[in-house]
């Protein structure tokens, strides 16, 4: 049996729990948005973030005034992480191939990948300006081939995130939106008079963005319901106790309610590790965040060997999972619930966060039992295709469609096997009933 050296407080929330708060604001403003348009949107905009421009849509020109003036390290850096999330997504879509198979003498069966046509890209602000999630919403979907990327972040404090704002420039945007909360995910998914619907709404958010997408999903697609940011640590003896206490706490810092959790054959270490936080904590700007998750979400469990911490992990279904163990690579298949594996001490999630390239819009809340996270086939549609150019072969195909459509009682599909299955059969009762007749070894 494991053993919980310390237990969350509280328990995380379910991935299709909202706060009922949460639920009705959301569903109020989106009504009104519906009915008013812009008006709306221009009303919510000025009441939650102080900002009611003339014009939401940041023109080229005012676009490039911004990049112009952001640090050129810091551009730099943009570039390279984006290098990154676009070499990778790049070998992901080159990985989805088209399909086209002769399934019987000239039936021809297939599928394509086509990306929808809009995308929008919601990259979250407030407290922080949230860069990476540029790249990893808008660099994605145009390698998908997105024709049109319209992004939206919000203002902070009354001021441009020209940081923000450079980076979707950088990625591709087709549109930049200064526009945040429910007010923008409604005007993406619905439309208004200035800003055109979009067909997918893709990228993070606080509590009412997450429950503005839920709210409109089948209005517009979704990449998934986000909710707050987690970790979990599998580790053995061979760790280093101050590495598992500070990428811990890097993503406790996410904000109150995320879990931080260690699961460890090593009850030594785990008592180190708790000791480590409670000593590092205090001196973290972030503590008012990482604190309360800390005390409230965190736990640290000691399971009796790997096969057991490997159960223990996969029951969490962990948006990040971090192996450091001494065979990391074992978690690839010993593990089937996450939405991110990092192995190994040399990479950890902040790498994931913001550098390394692969996609950090990711399964929380359990959602990792049953989907993965944003990645460049969401863009896409898969779609499939039929041709029959064998008559012979259509003729069989419409004999068995019509025992199979009246088994289910369907008159009208087996009609549409019966007049094919003519080839073979000649003109079917039905038809002679009411004095038609197909000619004699053809098919309709």
């Amino acid at each position: 049996m494991p053993i919980e050296l310390k237990g969350a407080s509280r328990a995380p929330a379910g991935v299709a729990e909202t706060d009922t708060r949460v639920r009705d604001a959301v569903a109020e403003v989106l009504a009104d948005i519906r009915a008013n348009g812009d008006e709306a949107v221009r009303r919510y905009s000025e009441k939650f973030d102080g900002w009611s421009p003339e014009s939401f849509r940041l023109s080229a020109e005012r676009v490039e005034e911004i990049v112009a003036g952001v640090d050129p390290q810091v551009i730099e850096d943009i570039r390279f992480v984006q290098a990154q999330v676009r070499g990778f997504a790049e070998a992901q879509r080159a990985a989805i191939t088209d399909v086209e198979v002769e399934t019987l003498p000239g039936v021809i069966l297939g599928h394509r990948n086509i990306p929808v046509g809009a995308a929008g890209a919601y990259v979250p602000g407030g407290r922080y300006p949230l860069v990476a999630s540029a790249h990893m919403t808008i660099v994605t979907a145009k390698v998908a081939g997105v024709e049109r990327v319209a992004a939206c972040t919000p203002p902070i404090r009354g001021e441009v995130p020209r940081e923000t704002v450079a980076a979707m420039a950088l990625a591709g945007a087709d549109e930049i939106h200064l526009l945040g909360g429910i007010q923008a995910v409604a005007a993406l998914a619905l439309g208004t008079e200035t800003i055109p619907r979009v067909d997918l709404i893709a990228g993070p958010g606080n509590a009412y963005v997450a429950e503005a997408k839920r709210q409109l999903f089948g209005a517009v697609g979704i990449d998934l319901i986000a909710g707050p940011t987690e970790i979990l640590i599998v580790a053995d003896e061979t760790a280093d106790p101050v590495t598992v206490a500070v990428d811990l706490l890097s993503q406790a810092e996410h904000g109150p309610d995320s879990p931080a959790i260690l699961v460890t054959t090593s009850e030594a270490l785990g008592r180190e590790v708790i000791d480590l936080v409670d000593r590092i904590l205090p001196g973290m700007p972030t503590r008012d965040l990482a604190g309360p998750a800390w005390r409230d979400h965190g736990q640290v469990i000691v399971a009796a060997d790997l096969a057991e911490a490997w159960r223990i992990a996969d029951s969490f279904a962990s948006e990040h999972v971090q192996v450091l163990t001494a065979e990391p690579r074992d978690a690839l298949t010993e593990m089937r619930n996450y939405g991110a594996l990092f192995l190994g001490a040399g990479t950890c999630v902040s790498y994931g966060d913001k550098v390394i390239g692969t996609n950090h819009v990711l399964p929380t809340r359990g959602a990792a039992n049953y989907t993965g996270g944003l990645w460049v086939g969401k863009y896409l549609k898969t779609v499939t295709y039929q041709e029959v150019l064998n008559p012979r072969t259509s003729a069989e195909l419409g004999r068995v469609c019509g025992r199979a459509s009246r088994v289910e009682l369907f008159e009208g599909h087996a009609r549409s096997g019966d007049i094919r299955a003519a080839r073979l059969d000649g003109t079917p009762a039905w038809l002679r009933e009411i004095g038609v007749e197909l000619p004699s070894g053809e098919a309709l």
